[in-house]
């Protein structure tokens, strides 16, 4: 598909730049998708909007790792569970599953498994593939064979109590024969097309409110307070994983479910087991094809590794499991007029382009905005010059087509030149920033244009404030985008410290305003004294340094553990040389664009003072917390550990995983702070380097050995 192929020349084309101030607005528009659908059962999007967004943030993260956001649908998992039910916490989360929108990625996802594993080519990968029901998420916990507590995923890790209504659904059976002495089945409840006509046709005749489609009715069905609501409700389930269990199910998922049948759940009969890429994708063609005709709805086809002893091998990342993954069915492409291009200015600069558009449904959503990506995406061309969408560029006036599926935000895919006016103008993208009037530079092999004019720029001093405040860093209770505006516009903020003097020198106005008063200023102050404690990671992102996201925060403060450290060896080093710069490098995940962005930043002048300001604010009452090292009993637990050479009992991603889940970290390169070298095979200058440093050098065997796993 053409728009395919466009949203991956985008997405390569993505600098980190504008990768890092997309991330935040795109990660505001899931968490209120994951609200609507997950928490009040009333979606405001469609599926495939929510996969496209879902999708552009995989999409860069896979790109930028380190600029992962707590907001991030890769790290949220559904939403909070309601007020009005009892909370549950899971004994096992309910993780998400990955995306997949093309064959070729299934192909990739088959290849990283056996790379993960050390498959040979050719060696037999079995997997199952099993239609992806549309409905919601359930997790049955049975003690001595009885039903004894029923919840919903809510954010994965906590859920909702819903027991009684599920006692209400003829498909769970309350007592189970042969079963293990602890067993959580999971599934999804659903409702199936003829049952959802009818229900609607009856709340429509007693005047009561209709579902938009049958996921909404069975989530609203079984979030009801009241369980004989439910009880009314046509209800079904069917039954595909588990969670905390006394005793094996089976030694393959296809003999677990197997005997989830046999102790009287409904499974899926359309589920298969696979050999191989062909194989999967002819059992997605089949589901695809049979997808009208099934009577309940699917959205895509799960395919898992059916070994369990390979899923346990393969182990999870931190919401989704290696070892499975959703094809996704494709979502539409729709045809509308592009009114007019907008610049938005972002956090670091960016200079971002937004198509505002005449409004058309796609996939049952209305659009009426829609991402350009940056002046070469206008243009026609990537960053290499090339031409994209045959090189037609994209002009105010034009007809654009919109595409959804597999990207994150709409976006524009192609133009249609034939019915482009003839006085239509090329657009020409702006060299000044339109917020502050500063110079828009480009440098070389970006390819963002940037606001030269840093805090100065009204638009970049508010998104780093917001960016300050937001969930994934210092996350102040009653502060967000809106009040942090409006205290921008009044002039009581212009750098984080403020925050921490507000109370001080606007308190008693604040009081005084509009929608204010004293319980809700009390509120607010409370909530910002009790952030002058914050966690060294949470203060490292927070400071919104270019290229430093959550994921990279995480890694310097687990690597220099303490803000005095980090600062410390911040103003020290020198880009390129030197050991702090070293240190840096070796630091898993952290490369050179990263590494000398945060330096620069700890040597300019004007960041230097705002960092100490706010450090004098936190320190006043609180501080940094350092960060701790894992909690475990391994033997390499806060060691740091290179792999070199080559590993023949385990891959080297298995061990780098291993290593991770026993406490140590892993550095890609040697140095004074190293700890051990684990040498196989091959190992070169790691060895030497080693060896200079006095680093701990031991074999496979001896690394197993630590592991436990000799």
């Amino acid at each position: 598909m053409a728009g395919q192929k466009d949203a991956e020349v985008s997405v390569a084309d993505l600098s980190r730049e504008a990768a890092a101030d997309d991330l935040a607005r795109l990660a505001a528009a899931v968490a209120a998708a994951n609200l609507a659908y997950h928490g009040l059962d009333t979606p405001e999007i469609s599926d495939a909007d929510y996969d496209a967004l879902k999708r552009r943030l995989l999409a860069i993260e896979a790109r930028f790792p380190d600029l992962a956001l707590a907001e991030s649908p890769t790290r949220v998992v559904g939403a909070a569970p309601a007020e009005g039910f009892a909370k549950v916490t899971h004994a096992q989360p309910m993780l998400s599953l990955e995306n997949a929108f093309s064959d070729e990625e299934v192909v990739d996802f088959l290849a990283r498994i056996r790379k993960f594993l050390g498959l040979e080519a050719g060696a037999p990968l079995w997997l199952t593939a099993e239609p992806k029901i549309d409905g919601l998420s359930l997790s049955l916990r049975y003690e001595g064979g009885r039903l004894r507590q029923a919840a919903t995923r809510g954010d994965g890790a906590v859920g909702e109590n819903v027991t009684e209504n599920v006692a209400q659904i003829a498909d769970i059976p309350q007592q189970l024969r042969g079963a293990p002495d602890l067993m959580e089945v999971r599934g999804e409840v659903y409702m199936s097309h003829a049952d959802f006509a009818a229900l609607n046709a009856r709340q429509a005749l007693v005047g009561e409110k209709t579902f938009a489609n049958p996921r909404n009715a069975a989530a609203g069905s079984l979030r009801q307070l009241d369980a004989r609501i439910t009880a009314a409700r046509p209800l079904r389930f069917f039954a595909y994983a588990w969670g905390a269990h006394s005793a094996s199910l089976g030694a393959t998922q296809t003999e677990a479910i197997a005997r989830l049948k046999a102790l009287g759940f409904p499974t899926n009969p359309r589920t298969t087991r696979c050999d191989g890429p062909e194989a999967l994708l002819a059992a997605y063609r089949a589901l695809e094809a049979e997808r009208a005709t099934l009577g309940y709805d699917i959205d895509g086809v799960v395919y898992k590794v059916d070994d369990l002893a390979l899923q346990r091998r393969l182990g999870f990342r931190s919401t989704t499991p290696r070892w499975a993954i959703a094809h996704k069915f494709p979502a539409e492409l729709a045809w509308t007029r592009l009114e007019r291009i907008e610049i938005q200015v972002g956090r670091t600069g960016a200079l971002s382009p937004v198509a505002r558009l005449a409004p058309v449904t796609v996939g049952g959503v209305v659009v009426s905005n829609a991402t350009l990506h940056n002046e070469d995406y206008i243009a026609g061309r990537d960053a290499k010059g090339s031409p994209i969408r045959g090189g037609r560029d994209i002009r105010e006036g034009d007809w654009v087509q919109v595409y959804r599926a597999g990207d994150v935000i709409p976006k524009i895919a192609d133009v249609d030149v034939s019915r482009r006016n003839g006085d239509s103008q090329p657009y020409v993208f702006p060299t000044i920033c339109p917020e502050c009037g500063s110079q828009a530079i480009r440098e070389p092999g970006d390819a963002v244009r940037r606001c030269s004019g840093g805090l100065a720029c009204p638009a970049q001093a508010v998104e780093k404030l917001r960016h300050f405040v937001s969930r994934a860093a210092f996350d102040i209770e009653g502060l967000g985008a809106r009040q942090i505006e409006a205290f921008f516009r009044e002039g009581w903020l212009r750098e984080p410290a403020d925050i921490f003097t507000l109370r001080e020198k606007h308190g008693a106005e604040l009081a005084k305003r509009e929608g204010w008063g004293e319980k809700s200023t009390a509120n607010l102050f409370a909530a910002i004294e009790a952030r002058r404690r914050i966690a060294l990671a949470r203060l490292i992102f927070a400071l919104g340094i270019r290229h430093v996201g959550e994921a990279a925060a995480g890694l310097l403060a687990s690597h220099y553990l303490s803000w005095q450290n980090f600062a410390a060896a911040m103003r020290g080093a020198e880009i390129g040389v030197g050991s702090e710069w070293a240190d840096l490098l070796a630091i898993d995940g952290v490369g050179e664009t990263l590494a000398s962005s945060v330096i620069t930043a700890f040597h300019n002048p004007g960041e230097i003072a705002a960092i100490a300001a706010l450090i004098g604010e936190l320190n006043k009452s609180g501080g940094v917390q350092d960060a701790e090292r894992p909690a475990t009993e391994s033997a390499i637990s806060g060691k740091t550990i290179v792999f070199t050479g080559t590993l023949e009992r385990m891959t080297r991603a298995e061990a780098k995983a291993r290593a991770e889940a026993l406490g140590a970290k892993v550095a890609g390169s040697v140095s004074a702070r190293t700890d051990i070298l684990v040498a196989g095979p091959g190992a070169g200058s790691k060895a030497k380097k080693a060896e200079e440093f006095g680093v701990e050098v031991i074999d496979e065997a001896a690394w197993l050995a630590l592991a436990g796993q000799a």
